[in-house]
């Protein structure tokens, strides 16, 4: 038995396991990375744990919890491989998946080219049950239960094992989906059953109901991926804590995400826009876009005062999912994203992408087409091995596809290869203006904050695009998800409809409702183990003007909600809905303001840990952390200096060009930027003009 204790965390993304081990009494961390293993993740899961503890020379028993983002229903919903599953809603109302929504999704400038994906369920697995609620929850027609059996009986004859059901009106009244329940169990016991009230308590009916089948459809496999871990993981920590990563910025365990795997959505995607938080706010920043680039895609977000953005008007490939998630936007611009020649022989890279199997051209398992990877090898902007020398890679193969594309577009290789550098640039600063200009915000006045195995690769480049002043890049960039696993609070949100004009707004019953949301959120951490005094409540609302389509959520304040704690709220609508849109509608008087959803986010705090700030480089210089050089294609061929990440000290300043490299990432810093180390070992870069 060791007395030396150690929280892991753990983040499976599409070529790589990243791992963090924090010492809980010194804050100390050990990171590491294995590649991942899309046939079963939990065998690169369980092999990250193993590897961290043999270099710590620790073994399971000194392992206090594990945390862990994984991507196993993202990528089930992703591709689209989800097996047959049923539906049952209101009588009258089989066809709401069919009808869906009239909008159109961007990038069809006439709706006559697109073509609506298939349902999620087919017309012949949808089944209507009679009884009819209102929207306050009362009884117009009873539940009918020689229907509810009937269908039940459909599907255990039909052999369908995977049931969502979404009655009218069950935000404000869950009986009749309870009494659905019930009869579903009794009926067909070996059947997977989600109730919109247990996943989305919310009105809106389209939305709830695929959100709910959505649960539906991923809970097998979520479930079983969840319990082969944990039951592998007791082999080697027996009773050590587990805990999983949702899409609102918290974790929950184990036991309990197998009832609410949709939860887990974007898990590796928050989990690394909340470290990068922590790093970033901690060397005084607290406006950061975060730009996660892995090997099969980058997601951004932004960050303000320590907080990611929520939204619960996200989506997983086709199905929009309005659970609250950290507002995310991904795209397929990572570095095992293929470049391929459009029909029309124009260049294209991603969103296709070689994964970690079998992987860029350079890999050893040599895949078929070129990447942004090949091109970066070629170019020199990366050494020919990853990991240190764990996984060498082949510079001459990597050439030749370039060499072959390029000979199809009438361009040098280097040409080449820059131009796929310069699109996948492009396409990841379309994605940060997503998530600042389309909201409202400048882009402009943030930190870019990079990190991912490729994330920090086109920094330089991204700056010059989208005018920003500095990119951050933290210190072991490719395990700032698995870093941020262990920064996060275990997290639990609950929601109720209640639609009133804010002037005919009845204070008690906001109080009321607030409060029952409040028990609910208490009583789930209890179960996880906090007490009532550690335990933090986060009230807000949604709110619109009369006759919007689209609610802007603002926080509730603690303590009593009274009627001048109702006008704060109308006030922080206001100014909220200002900055978003441009327009001040509070100067209209025939502008009526309107509550929609009350929310209440019950967190259970953990300790985070520490992040120490070291003292400038005492003795040497900042040439003692040069290791040698390589050419280099930036403008041109130029012999670069090549940096040891770990030998530089705080104070140190490295001036492009030059390549900073570490165990898992690389920094490429080009011609009239800088780099300057500050106390906390980020890589601060800027333009030499604006330093």
């Amino acid at each position: 038995m060791t007395s030396r204790r150690v929280r892991i965390g753990i983040d499976t993304g599409g070529t790589f396991t990243d791992v963090v081990a924090v010492d809980e009494e010194t804050g100390a961390t050990t990171t590491t990375k294995t590649p991942s293993t899309p046939g079963n993740p939990a065998d690169g899961f369980l092999a990250g744990v193993q590897k961290v503890l043999d270099l710590m020379d620790l073994t399971g028993d000194a392992v206090t919890a594990v945390s862990h983002g994984t991507t196993v229903a993202t990528n089930q919903l992703l591709e689209g491989k989800l097996d047959r599953i049923g539906f049952i809603t209101t009588e009258g109302y089989a066809s709401v998946l069919e009808i869906a929504r009239q909008s159109v999704p961007d990038g069809y400038g006439n709706s006559y080219f697109w073509v609506k994906p298939p349902r999620i369920v087919p017309a012949d697995l949808v089944k209507t049950v009679g009884g009819r609620l209102d929207h306050t929850g009362a009884e117009v027609r009873p539940f009918d239960r020689e229907q509810a059996v009937a269908a039940a009986t459909f599907f255990k004859d039909a052999g369908i094992t995977t049931v969502g059901v979404c009655f009218l009106h069950a935000y404000a009244n869950d009986a009749h989906e309870l009494a659905m329940l019930e009869v579903l169990r009794t009926e067909h016991p070996d059947c997977v059953v989600s109730i919109s009230s247990g996943v989305l308590r919310e009105y809106r009916e389209y939305e709830r109901s695929v959100t709910t089948l959505v649960d539906a459809a991923v809970k097998p496999k979520v479930g079983a991926y969840v319990t082969s871990i944990r039951e592998r993981l007791d082999s080697l920590a027996p009773g050590v804590p587990f805990y999983v990563m949702k899409s609102n910025g918290g974790v929950l365990s184990a036991e309990e995400v197998v009832h609410q795997p949709i939860t887990t959505m974007l898990s590796g995607p928050a989990a690394g826009a909340l470290g990068a938080a922590l790093i970033a706010q901690t060397a005084g920043f607290d406006r950061i876009l975060t730009c996660d680039g892995g090997g099969t895609s980058t997601d951004v977000t932004v960050v303000i005062g320590g907080e990611p953005a929520l939204t619960t008007e996200g989506t997983v490939g086709e199905y929009p999912s309005k659970i609250p998630m950290i507002d995310v936007v991904t795209v397929g611009a990572g570095g095992g994203s293929i470049a391929w020649l459009s029909p029309e022989g124009t260049l294209k890279v991603g969103p296709k992408s070689a994964g970690a199997d079998p992987g860029p051209m350079c890999y050893p398992s040599r895949g078929p087409e070129p990447t942004v990877t090949d091109a970066h090898v070629v170019l020199g902007r990366i050494p020919p091995h990853l990991l240190g020398g764990e996984i060498p890679l082949s510079v001459d193969a990597a050439r030749g596809g370039l060499e072959s594309l390029g000979g199809k577009l009438g361009l040098a290789t280097e040409k080449t290869a820059t131009g796929i550098l310069e699109i996948s640039a492009w396409n990841q600063a379309n994605a940060l203006r997503q998530v600042t200009v389309a909201r409202g915000l400048d882009v402009r006045d943030f930190t870019l904050t990079t990190f991912g195995g490729s994330g920090s690769l086109l920094a330089c480049r991204l700056m010059d695009i989208l005018g920003l002043l500095r990119t951050l890049v933290p210190p072991n960039p490719g395990n700032v998800s698995a870093f941020g696993l262990l920064t996060v609070d275990v997290r639990n949100d609950y929601v109720q409809t209640m639609v009133a004009k804010h002037t005919a707004l009845d204070a008690d019953a906001v109080a009321t409702a607030f409060g029952r949301l409040e028990e609910q959120a208490a009583t789930a951490l209890d179960g996880e183990g906090f007490a009532r005094a550690d335990q933090r409540m986060q009230r807000t609302a949604d709110l619109r003007y009369v006759g919007q389509a689209f609610e802007v959520r603002v926080p509730v304040g603690d303590g009593p909600l009274d009627d001048g704690a109702l006008d704060d709220v109308a006030t922080a609508f206001h100014a909220a809905h200002r900055q978003l849109y441009g327009y001040d509608f509070a100067a209209d008087p025939r502008q009526a303001v309107e509550w929609v959803n009350l929310r209440v986010s019950g967190i259970g705090p953990i300790r985070r840990p520490d992040l120490v700030a070291l003292p400038d480089r005492t003795e040497g210089t900042v040439a003692d952390a040069v290791t040698g050089t390589r050419p280099v294609f930036f403008d041109d061929w130029t012999e670069t200096p090549l940096y040891a990440r770990t030998q530089l000290q705080p104070g140190d300043v490295v001036v492009g060009p030059a390549v900073v490299e570490e165990f898992g990432s690389t920094v490429p810093v080009h011609p009239g930027f800088t780099a300057t180390v500050d106390s906390y070992s980020n890589l601060l870069l800027t333009k030499e003009s604006s330093r």
